[in-house]
Parts: structure tokens; sequence; C-alpha cells
């Protein structure tokens, strides 16, 4: 395992399963390729024995041999000795789709929470899909109305586990026409950006800087240079008005840094180390 913080994979829900799974192999040659040892954790759905093997099956077949299950049903199982275990044997933890909800009721503050924050800043690969996407960022969307316009009251956001700190993450971003949402969530959080992940496309993190991987795009919304809303003048469901916000879109291949809120172009990576 290298040293430092490891690696972030948040996908945007509905990765390839069946043909190249470019987006699994990549979770997999990040955690040590067959010597990795995979968990994946499936406290965000209702459905895990099911989940669970579903993706057991998929990484046996890349060729991981040791990846195991482990749900959390409950706080009390958070914090039992073989949780923490689990997680500190792991090069990688996994989290599947499910509700984000459920992620951080059921894991929020517990000693698997520190552990799994503990072996992240030691370099393990932390990955997540769908809920376990929104769930790596500080602040988190919960819910909200999709194919629509940015209005008040359309989003509702919550406390997230703080994987990937000044960020919100939506994901299934372009399938379900969710830009409304997202754009209303920075409205509320300019000093956030907005992450609108496509489904079979995920962003590799490495310290400050992201790369896109998948089929899909990646779209960076930054309201910091906003310079106009009508956010303090309207009452739920009215409309908003949002100028001076920047918007990029990212394809695979392109990368961002966080910190500048700057997307890193071909000239601009030429002295710079690769996040993966």
């Amino acid at each position: 395992m290298s040293k430092g913080p490891g690696k972030l994979v948040i996908i945007g829900g509905a990765e390839d399963k069946q043909g190249d799974k470019v987006i699994l192999r990549e979770v997999v040659r990040l955690a040590g390729g067959e010597h990795a040892r995979i968990v994946v954790m499936t406290v965000a759905t209702e459905l895990p024995i099911e989940v669970g093997a579903d993706y057991i099956e998929i990484f046996d077949k890349i060729g991981v041999a040791d990846v195991r299950m482990f749900d959390v049903s409950t706080r009390a199982a958070a914090n039992v000795n073989s949780a923490i275990k689990a997680v500190e044997d792991a090069t990688c933890v996994f989290f599947t789709g499910g509700d984000q909800v459920r992620v951080t009721k059921l894991l929020g503050g517990t000693r698997m929470d520190a552990a799994l924050h503990k072996r992240y800043e030691e370099g393990m690969v932390l990955a997540g899909t769908s809920a376990g996407a929104s769930m790596m960022s500080s602040t988190m969307i919960v819910s909200g109305q999709s194919e629509t316009n940015p209005k008040i009251g359309i989003v509702e956001m919550a406390p997230g586990m703080e994987f990937m700190p000044g960020v919100v993450i939506d994901q299934h971003f372009a399938q379900r026409g969710r830009y409304g949402r997202l754009f209303s969530a920075v409205a509320q959080y300019p000093h956030h950006l907005g992450l609108g992940i496509d489904e079979n496309t995920a962003i590799v993190v490495h310290g400050q800087e992201f790369e896109v991987i998948g089929s899909g795009a990646v779209s960076v919304i930054d309201a910091g240079s906003l310079s106009y809303t009508n956010l303090e003048q309207v009452r739920n469901g009215d409309d908003l008005a949002l100028c001076g916000v920047t918007m990029h879109i990212l394809p695979k291949g392109h990368r961002f840094h966080l910190r500048d809120r700057a997307p890193l172009l071909q000239q601009d990576t030429a002295n710079t180390s690769e996040p993966t």
C-alpha cells in the first residue's frame, strides 16, 4: 500500500458490469490487482445479500481472489471488532448503491466510520457508486426533483461522510436530468463545487485532483463567482436566478484541480503527476 491518503473512485451509478467493466477494473487495479482485498459494503441497500453477491461475482471474474461482503444493518454492527477488522485488512472498501441516508445514519460517528477515515488516510482505496458516491462529500444531496429548472426547495441536503470535502455530488446526472437540483444545491452552498457524474462514469480523486473515466461526462458547477441571485427574495417553489456561475463538462481523460477550481488542460498537465 502507498503511504499518504488513498484514492477515491466515485461512480455515477449504473457502471458497466457485463462488458469491459472499465471502472470496476480500475478499482481493482488501484486496490492492488490480483492482490487486492476488497470489502463490498452494502450498508446503503435494503437488499444486501443480492447486491453483495452480484459484486462479489463481478470482482471474482475480474480476478480478485479476496473479496467479501460486509453489511451493517444497525449502528451496533458498525462498532463490533469484526467490522473494524474487515476495514483494517482491506485494500479497498466499495460502497454499493441504495440510500445515502442509511450510510450516514448507520455509520456516522461509529468505530467503523473512524476506521474508514484512518485507513483512507493510510492509503486505502475508497470507492462508491450511486448512493455510495453521494455520501462521499461533507454535504450531500438526500433527495430532490429531477428534470426541472433550478428552484427553491427542490433539493434536500444533509451532512455526508466527509471523505471529499468542498463538493456536493450528484449521480445518474444526465440520465435523470438532475441539472436543476445540482444548480439549486450550489446556490445554497456556493463555496462547494457541484459535481454531476453521469452513469457508467467515475472520477478518480487523488489529493486535489481528479480524472474522469468511463463512458459519460462529469459536470462541474462552480458558483464561487456568483454575481447575482434572487435566493433571498424568493419562496419555496419559485424559480432561481443565478448569474456568473461557471460550468465545465469533462469527459474521460480530462482532469480537474479542486483547490484551484479549474480544469487541467493538456498544456497544464505536462509537469504534474498522474492521479491514477
